[in-house]
């Protein structure tokens, strides 16, 4: 079977190194580790500066990877931002719960051909979700949730405009 890449053995850096357009290979383990140092810095406005550092890296030769990471660098942080810890940080900062939702909602509503209106849009919704109940597992950190809701409470009083909270 032909391969789309060539062996680890004729690539300039070795396994540790990951092949891109042309002749152009990047290191691996330095992007990880700049992410990961980002990630775990418990410091957003340092972790914006090791992700903005990171993307004008890979700007030259990687310029849809800098974009894509400028892109999302905000929402990368927002569970950085909200003072989230351990477990619970660790779940929330991945797509992997509302992946595996979507998943089970597309798998219970595949064979639907025809949606009249939202509302039943919302009953196949629904009924996805009692299906998928009992394969979910408990979110790691879960002992952790008022904490979150305690952080998202405070930002949205932050951010609620000022008529609202004269109101």
């Amino acid at each position: 079977m032909p391969r789309n890449r060539p062996s680890p053995d004729s690539q300039p850096g070795g396994e540790d190194s990951i092949p891109t357009t042309g002749e152009i290979w990047v290191p691996l383990d330095s992007v990880v580790r700049a992410l990961r140092d980002a990630w775990d810095s418990g410091n957003t406005d340092l972790a914006k500066k090791r992700l903005r550092r990171l993307a004008a890296v890979l700007q030259s030769k990687h310029p849809g990877a800098a974009a894509s990471l400028r892109e999302g660098l905000e929402e990368t942080l927002t569970v950085q931002g909200l003072g989230i810890t351990g477990a619970l940080y660790r779940t929330l900062r991945t797509t992997n719960p509302i992946e595996n939702l979507n998943g089970s909602i597309a798998r219970y509503s595949r064979n639907v051909k025809r949606r009249r209106d939202g509302q039943m849009t919302l009953r196949w919704v629904a009924g996805a979700f009692i299906d998928a109940k009992d394969r979910i597992r408990k979110l790691r950190g879960y002992r952790d949730m008022k904490q979150l809701t305690t952080a998202l409470t405070q930002r949205v009083a932050q951010n609620r405009p000022a008529e609202l909270k004269a109101a």
